[in-house]
């Protein structure tokens, strides 16, 4: 199936960049392009495209603002949203991350890397690999305060399992190397995170970090 991406981006020409990239796969179509959050909003509203390809800094509505509120509108639950942009620095991450976006990849990557980084998204697995994710959470931590005081976060629909699953997940593991440490097949390992998922409301792997940490159920440095 074809997957439909709505580009959201303040500068026309890196629109027509990212429209000839993506436009050159046979699995994936450009349908749309805004020119700031507020537009974004109302197009994925009106298009209920697969991706939204957003970048951060824009006028009227930056696109972190906008991902919230596309995120947070259950209209748009099957709709995720990767974040490029030419910032690199973790608040920003972690902030893109927060607000909901499935993924972060800086604008100087390679084409082949935009169209897989699109892939991965659309089918709902996170962008940032875990270790990159547990390392930008872990400073977010560390910077604002210190030792991450748990939140209301509620872990109590997970078995035990789920939980040490979830901890592994929080830790960096692919499924792969959660079937390895705990003794069991890579689709049992697949069904514990999806189980997770689907509990804790979390929309992709890069929630369930973010859960990990602000529950209290990982600290910074374990």
């Amino acid at each position: 199936m074809t997957i439909r991406i709505l580009l959201a981006d303040d500068q026309a020409l890196v629109r027509a960049g990212f429209r000839v990239i993506i436009d050159s796969a046979p699995d994936l179509a450009a349908i749309g392009e805004a020119a700031n959050g507020q537009m974004a909003i109302a197009m994925t509203r009106e298009m209920h495209p697969d991706l939204v390809l957003m970048d951060i800094r824009m006028p009227i509505m930056d696109g972190i603002e906008a991902t919230r509120a596309i995120v947070g509108n259950p209209a748009n639950a099957t709709t995720r949203v990767l974040m490029l942009t030419t910032f690199d620095t973790d608040d920003y991450v972690v902030q893109a991350l927060q607000a909901g976006a499935s993924g972060f990849l800086l604008k100087d990557c390679e084409p082949t890397d935009l169209l897989d980084a699109i892939r991965i998204v659309a089918a709902g697995e996170s962008l940032l690999s875990p270790r990159v994710t547990r390392h930008l959470i872990e400073q977010l931590v560390r910077n604002r305060v210190g030792i991450p005081t748990p939140t209301a976060i509620d872990l109590s629909p997970l078995t035990d399992r789920e939980r040490d699953v979830l901890e592994l997940v929080a830790a960096g593991l692919t499924n792969t190397e959660i079937a390895d440490a705990l003794f069991i097949t890579i689709a049992t390992a697949k069904t514990h995170v999806s189980n997770i998922l689907a509990k804790l409301r979390a929309r992709d792997r890069a929630q369930l970090v973010i859960i990990a940490y602000e529950s209290g159920l990982v600290l910074p440095g374990q």
